[in-house]
């Protein structure tokens, strides 16, 4: 039956919903098959693929520095109007990008895309909350989080099928019909959204922002630390400190004070920022073992992350439903037991791991990630007023991918230090005089098997770090007790 929020029954009407936060998702990961493509189009040298990498690495500071703005402009404006508006500011961004002649020009037009996109899935999650009461909210949100999920993993195939067809333009303007048809059919599916009487403070979300994005520049250079990374960091302290006292002096603050009274709103945050930090360490470890000591070609490691990221829409919906049934935090805390499992298991492998221990391994890190997804937002948005749903959705999404930035920035900071001392007194065996050809070739073993076991151990090591994140989460997740008399609906 429909609801007050929808013309139709509240799963139709989230059908457009959940097919704009899938594309956006899709568009996050796509770079990573048509790179290549990119780079001899505009000519980028192969030694410029730091460069060429900020066509990834802008997506996320894009995507995450005006979200909590976003969120709360949700709020004030009606959620169904906010959803339209980032559509279409994705849809823009999606035509300056395929329009792009200059790697520079691409990059800031992949930011403009990204501020888009990454209002779709905070804002989507507010719309759940306008179509469900809050004891069937379980499921939807598990499917919001498969969607999101789903279009990370199938985003790589899909820009490998129109590289071989078309060009990698195509993969933007294909983007343009999609959009408009999620639109049309939002706009006729979803009724206009509730909305606050209330003022943006756009002072206080510029200095957040700032925040966000500078933080997101600086880690982004912590494997190459200069003076222009330490101007980064700086400046995110300073703004944030600025943000800080305009939250406490505004008297509409960008993100409501309220918000922060619950336990439950700040262990969510909290447990999804650690969350975040796990994730990010499996998604860089595992095919770069791949594509190093086990030997295995690009491909191929790709192939090898798919099996956990492929677990993760599924382990989604398994959490959207328990949480129909239980507390948010008994699949919370299973979804983390099975994270920590994964990656002990994963802790242990050598050069010859191979299936079917590798895939079991890897899928069950996969469902506990998805398992933890619709629980965190139900904790995050239940616990707060009705006015302030899109902001909390909106944090709740961003200190997932904050973790996951600090995280890596960590893990390149930490692992390059690491390695550097595993492999101090080893040096490449040259020949020495009288040497038989078959004494250099033995050395040369020994030297490539030292190689291949301090690899092992950092990358071992770095599964063992995401396993103690997911340990201490199941700590903090204890504190997500939701009360009910408090819930706004």
């Amino acid at each position: 039956m429909p609801t007050d929020a929808s013309r139709v029954a509240p799963y139709a009407a989230l059908t457009a919903v959940f097919a704009g936060v899938f594309i956006a998702a899709g568009d996050q990961t796509v770079v990573v098959t048509i790179l290549p493509q990119i780079m001899r189009d505009m000519q980028v040298q192969v030694n410029e693929l730091d460069r060429a990498s900020w066509t990834i690495t802008g997506y996320l500071l894009g995507y995450v520095a005006a979200m909590p703005l976003v969120g709360r402009l949700s709020d004030i404006w009606g959620h169904r109007l906010v959803y339209i508006l980032s559509m279409l500011l994705f849809m823009l961004g999606s035509i300056f990008v395929a329009l792009s002649d200059d790697l520079s020009v691409l990059i800031a037009s992949r930011v403009f895309q990204a501020v888009g996109a990454g209002a779709l899935v905070p804002v989507s999650i507010a719309i759940v909350g306008d179509l469900f009461s809050s004891e069937n909210r379980g499921l939807p949100l598990g499917l919001l989080g498969a969607s999101a999920e789903a279009g990370g993993v199938v985003g790589p195939l899909w820009g490998g099928l129109f590289v071989k067809f078309l060009s990698w333009q195509w993969i933007f303007w294909i983007n343009i019909p999609l959009g408009a048809a999620i639109i049309a059919l939002t706009f006729l599916l979803l009724k206009p959204s509730p909305r606050v009487s209330a003022r943006v403070d756009f002072i206080g979300g510029a200095m957040l922002t700032v925040s966000l994005a500078t933080l997101t520049l600086g880690l982004a250079r912590v494997d190459s630390p200069d003076v222009l990374m330490a101007i980064y960091l700086a400046a995110t302290a300073a703004a944030f400190v600025l943000f800080l006292v305009r939250q406490k002096a505004a008297r509409e603050p960008l993100l409501p004070r309220a918000m922060f009274r619950t336990w439950a709103f700040r262990a969510a945050n909290l447990t999804h920022f650690l969350v975040g930090g796990a994730l990010i360490i499996g998604m860089v470890t595992i095919p770069l073992m791949a594509n190093t000591v086990l030997g295995l070609a690009p491909i191929d490691g790709g192939l090898m992350l798919v099996r956990l990221t492929a677990a993760i829409p599924v382990g989604a919906v398994l959490g959207g439903v328990a949480c129909s049934r239980l507390d948010y935090r008994v699949p919370t805390i299973a979804g983390l037991v099975l994270m920590a499992l994964g990656f002990w298991f994963m802790s242990g492998w050598d050069a010859s791991i191979a299936d079917p221990a590798m895939s079991a391994h890897l899928v069950t890190a996969g469902l506990g990630f998805g398992l933890v997804i619709a629980p965190l937002a139900l904790a995050a948005t239940n616990s707060v007023r009705t006015s302030d749903r899109g902001s909390a959705a909106a944090m709740i999404t961003a200190t997932r991918i904050v973790g996951m930035t600090v995280g890596l920035a960590a893990l390149t900071a930490w692992g390059t230090g690491r390695f550097d001392t595993l492999v101090a007194g080893i040096s490449l065996p040259f020949g020495l005089p009288g040497e038989t050809p078959e004494q250099v070739a033995q050395r040369m073993q020994e030297f490539n098997d030292r190689l291949v076991n301090a690899g092992l151990t950092v990358f071992n090591d770095f599964f063992l770090v995401a396993m103690a994140l997911s340990l201490i989460a199941i700590g903090v997740t204890a504190f997500m007790a939701w009360n009910s008399k408090r819930n706004a609906i």
